[in-house]
């Protein structure tokens, strides 16, 4: 792999990076307004991210709102901790991690990928770990990140058995990811497997005054203070579904009439539903999926899941959509939950940035091990 980077570094090096970048702008632009006509293009790509915005964006962000107001009653008042006792015993022999692991598993599933490193970065936390261990947090976060926002809005679609079929597919990904990056770290320093993530210290309990705080006060506080969350998540999504959705749409949707092209929304030049095509066999054993358009939603969460959600409406629409698609969706959403996006920036946090790679490499298989378990569990449970 080095020399192939070596000879590609000589070969394309002296060639600067703006004329790269104005290269892939221009052939990407110019295939679209060839085929769909300038106008067109730029009034569909505007009327498609007005209409994300207004119809998917903010009904977003009321879901991340509900479900942040949700968690945070669940952390005031002992659930949260309920749970990390109850899953503490799958750790070890599931996931290779400490009991107190499963506390990054709940925060992650209540909220986002993030919440594993912020959870990470208390020194009290990582005393449990070994390095290897440890690293592998980033990995073992993300596989539930915004898990309880994904299961409530395939919910609101009319589903509700698939999204649970879905939840345990994330849950198996979840494990060969992790298990996984545990594995490349030691082989790539083996030293990690003995070492400690962080020197054992005494560490003062902080007192929480906010326990004297009367009941309906501590209600209230975290109702608004989870919902407040939800708000600064459902912004943070909004990029992602109107930049990556739009551009995704473009190339996954038809005219919008007969007579070709209007300068609608959600028009496109069909090139994903063509690759789709081609590698229909593989996606239809694998996922299940009944039509070629439905690769648009592990593409997208690559990226953004907030963003994968938004294609569902459409997909639904158009009669895309089944119990298979979304147990598949469910898995593959929750699993990778915008992993590209994500894990460079987790592992820096924690030190250890040369790891992305692997990290990446591990969880890509974990978000298609989650998508094969949730269908296949589905094919059984259609069985039953």
């Amino acid at each position: 792999m080095k020399p192939f980077r070596k000879l590609t570094k000589r070969i394309f090096g002296w060639i600067p990076a703006g004329v790269v970048c104005l290269a892939i702008f221009f052939l990407l632009f110019g295939y679209l307004a060839s085929q769909m006509g300038t106008a067109n293009m730029l009034n569909t790509i505007m009327k498609t991210a007005h209409d994300l915005l207004l119809n998917t964006v903010f009904y977003l962000m009321a879901i991340c709102v509900i479900t942040g107001a949700i968690g945070k009653i669940f952390v005031e008042f002992g659930v949260v901790n309920m749970l990390e006792k109850i899953l503490r015993p799958l750790m070890k022999p599931l996931f290779n991690l400490p009991g107190v692991a499963s506390l990054g598993a709940v925060l992650t599933f209540l909220s986002d990928n993030p919440a594993i490193i912020s959870l990470a970065q208390d020194k009290r936390f990582a005393t449990y770990f070994k390095k290897y261990q440890f690293i592998s947090l980033t990995n073992f976060g993300t596989a539930f990140g915004m898990g309880l926002l994904v299961i409530v809005f395939m919910v609101g679609q009319g589903f509700y058995a698939e999204p649970f079929i879905g939840l345990f597919g994330a849950f198996m990904g979840c494990v060969v990811s992790t298990r996984l990056m545990q594995y490349f770290v030691v082989k790539a320093f083996p030293r990690y497997k003995t070492e400690d993530a962080i020197e054992c210290e005494e560490f003062v309990e902080d007192t929480d005054m906010h326990f004297k705080k009367p009941l309906f006060q501590r209600i209230l506080d975290s109702l608004l203070d989870g919902g407040r969350t939800g708000v600064d998540v459902g912004l943070a999504i909004i990029p992602g579904v109107l930049v990556i959705s739009t551009l995704v749409m473009l190339f996954t949707f038809g005219p919008s009439s007969s007579e070709g092209y209007t300068g609608a929304a959600y028009e496109g030049v069909q090139l994903l539903p063509w690759v789709g095509e081609k590698l229909g066999f593989l996606f239809k054993w694998l996922f299940g999926f009944t039509d070629p358009h439905l690769i648009a939603f592990p593409i997208t969460a690559l990226g953004a899941v907030g963003a994968a959600l938004g294609l569902i409406p459409n997909f639904a629409d158009a009669g895309w959509i089944d119990g298979n698609a979304i147990a598949v969706f469910t898995a593959i959403g929750m699993c990778w939950s915008g992993y590209l996006s994500t894990h460079t920036a987790m592992l820096d946090a924690i030190g250890y940035r040369r790891l992305t790679s692997k990290a990446i490499l591990a969880h890509t298989v974990g978000g298609f091990v989650a998508g094969v378990v949730a269908h296949w569990v589905y094919v059984l449970f259609t069985l039953l």
